[in-house]
């Protein structure tokens, strides 16, 4: 795609426009955001603004045109969250008045104008999740894509890279403990072993992304001209001993061409599997199974007619939600009705649709995913809910049912939001509808993940179900890294296989991921592991995986029961659970476990089988008392304790309990 580069003439932003251009993206403009006319830095929560008296030199270096503009707002909103929850359907207005943000905003639009084929936007950000969240917001908004290359990048590795690549940038900012005055106009590369002792001495940022430092880039891959500094003056604001605050202040230079031997560098991208990939991708099949693998012949079953809704707590679970009517619906009509109906019971229970935090989408075919999908999006707006979605046989004329969990923040809002939307080497960019996970009351949901290449957001070619197995895995290994949780304990995994013949691979990298994973929490059991057989995956994809986390706080004093959920110092239950119990026939329920699933937050109920009398009877029983949806699968294995795999099941019942 076409892009244009957020350049603030530092090292990140620079080196992230020549990972853009390694991708296949072409340069085509670059954006500034400066302080007002004779002042030489502004107290700017968002922006790096100084070094901005050299920022034309840049443009000019990377021979595209340059647009600036003047920072006239403040940093109203100082949350990692910005905007509304609301989505465009029932909110146009996305913007948060007076804030820096709307500068950018106003900067990328006239961009847009200049340049109405532009698609991508180009982010140096590494660590911000302030600066991610804002520029992703901006673009959202204007229809474009955050390139975010650089995104949660090792610090070390990076700066080495950048060295390697003979990216010239030097210091024109320090503030950082044991960085003084004379460290001003030095290059990174005699930088860095200070920048490493000082790492290792005090814990500072080797990339600065603590503020320690800022960087003036005069050379790097992406310029067609390097700078060259003929006269600055450095200016201290704060001369302390531990301390010094100083800046650059560039007063002239002069750009001069490079060398024929400059287009003989090579950026090398980082591998698609890191080593917790490469070690799964290694693991052969299990090799025991007690029957042979095989699919099931079932009739979908039309039930449950109704839509059902359980409060336990603060925890609203909601459930078979269908459209009414579908006589001559399209199928935009057929979704608008299901969050109707999803508004109607959340306004029952005090709650709207910004309190829900999960969305399981099961569609009749993938065919529909796109209409259904711009729907979905203009439900949510900022940090909207995790998101599963997967295509099962849903019983003519039903073409959508949905089921969410929401949870009520009205008294204390505990809710976070991981929502990646720049795209990346970390994880899939989830551009829009849905956050790669939701945190409320010590539980992480995390949407379901397919093994897409994120620097290109396209799955593994030629296909590998391997691959895509381990990506998913790897991903989600990613996210949970970045949400920084104490004690992340999966309660569980969901396995969508569209192949069954896949079923043993799969089984052999879940056993080693879980493996993996304990590290000190051995003591542990496994976490119940689920394969079930759709219809068909987004995007074609051969294999996704849900997991639900439970972690703890600093603030809480909490002792972990086997599960893994916490308890208070009373023994309650503090967090939400999930279980998953399986049945060859439903007479195999007895009292106690219709019991314990009578008094769980949902039901989500998989079946491989035709449902016989006995089976709807359970079912509408069990619909009284607790949210059910039904979700009709070709086959659902299991592994037991982590390690052995089950033989064929009829019934999968997986249960969440607050």
């Amino acid at each position: 795609m076409k892009f244009v580069a957020l350049v603030s003439g530092g090292k990140d932003s620079c080196f992230n426009i020549s990972h853009c251009q390694l991708n296949g993206h072409e340069l085509i403009a670059a954006a500034s955001l400066r302080p007002k006319e004779g002042i030489d830095e502004l107290d700017s929560y968002l922006y790096q603004t100084v070094g901005q008296d050299a920022i034309e030199y840049v443009g000019r270096a990377l021979d595209v045109p340059l647009y600036r503009r003047v920072i006239t707002g403040t940093a109203v909103e100082l949350s990692n969250e910005y905007g509304t929850r609301n989505g465009t359907e029932s909110k146009d207005d996305q913007a948060i008045r007076g804030d820096e943000t709307e500068d950018l905003f106003e900067l990328l639009q006239e961009v847009k104008r200049s340049h109405p084929e532009v698609e991508g936007v180009s982010v140096g950000a590494i660590l911000s999740t302030y600066q991610r969240v804002r520029v992703e917001h901006v673009c959202r908004r204007l229809g474009l894509t955050a390139l975010s290359y650089l995104w949660q990048r090792d610090q070390a590795d990076l700066l080495q890279e950048m060295i390697d690549a003979n990216v010239n940038a030097i210091l024109i900012k320090v503030a950082g403990i044991g960085l003084k005055k004379q460290h001003l106009g030095k290059s990174l590369a005699s930088m860095q072993p200070i920048l490493h002792t000082l790492n290792e001495r005090f814990g500072s940022h080797v990339c600065g992304e603590g503020g320690e430092y800022e960087t003036l880039t005069l050379d790097c891959p992406a310029f067609k001209r390097r700078i060259v500094l003929t006269e600055t003056e450095s200016v201290v604001q704060d001369d302390k001993d531990f301390a010094t605050v100083a800046y650059l202040r560039i007063k002239s230079a002069i750009l001069e061409d490079k060398g024929a031997d400059s287009s003989l560098i090579i950026i090398t991208p980082p591998p698609i599997l890191d080593h917790f990939g490469s070690t799964l991708y290694q693991v052969p099949p299990i090799s025991s199974l007690s029957t042979n693998i095989q699919m099931a012949k079932y009739e979908s079953t039309e039930l449950l007619d109704r839509p059902l809704c359980t409060r336990r707590g603060n925890w609203v679970a909601i459930g078979n939600i269908k459209s009414p009517s579908l006589t001559n619906m399209s199928l935009k009509e057929e979704a608008l009705q299901c969050f109707q109906k999803i508004k109607d019971l959340l306004g029952s229970e005090n709650l709207g649709q910004t309190d829900i935090v999960h969305v399981t989408a099961l569609l009749r075919t993938m065919d529909d995913f796109m209409p259904f999908n711009q729907v979905y999006s203009t439900m949510f707006g900022t940090s909207p809910p995790a998101r599963a979605c997967v295509a099962v046989a849903l019983p003519a004329p039903c073409r959508i049912t949905l089921e969410c969990f929401a949870y009520d923040t009205s008294k204390k809002d505990t809710r976070s939001a991981l929502h990646v939307q720049g795209i990346s080497y970390w994880a899939p960019a989830n551009i829009g509808p849905y956050s790669q996970a939701i945190s409320v009351d010590k539980t992480t949901f995390i949407s379901g993940q397919i093994g897409l290449v994120p620097s290109a957001m396209s799955l593994p070619t030629p296909r590998d179900f391997r691959k895509e197995m381990v990506l998913s895995l790897q991903h989600i290994n990613r996210i949970t890294e970045a949400l920084q949780h104490r004690n992340p304990t999966p309660q569980g995994f969901v396995v969508w296989l569209v192949d069954i013949q896949d079923l043993l691979s799969a089984a052999g990298i879940m056993v080693k991921a879980i493996e993996s994973n304990k590290g000190a929490s051995n003591e542990f059991s496994s976490p119940p592991v689920l394969f079930v057989v759709p219809e068909a995956l987004p995007k074609g994809a051969l294999v996704e995986v849900q997991t639900l986390l439970h972690f703890t706080t600093e603030e809480e004093t909490t002792d972990l029961d086997q599960d893994g959920t916490s308890n208070d110092s009373k023994g309650n239950k503090t967090s939400i659970s999930l279980n998953i119990t399986y049945f060859r026939d439903v007479e195999e329920v007895n009292s106690l476990q219709r019991q314990e699933l009578e008094q769980a937050t949902s039901l989500k109920v998989f079946y491989a089988t035709t449902m016989q009398r006995e089976d709807i009877t359970l079912i509408e029983k069990l619909s009284t008392k607790v949210a059910v949806t039904l979700i009709p699968v070709k086959a659902i294995y299991s592994l037991s304790n982590g390690t052995s795999l089950s033989s064929s099941w009829s019934f999968a019942i997986v249960s969440t309990c607050g």
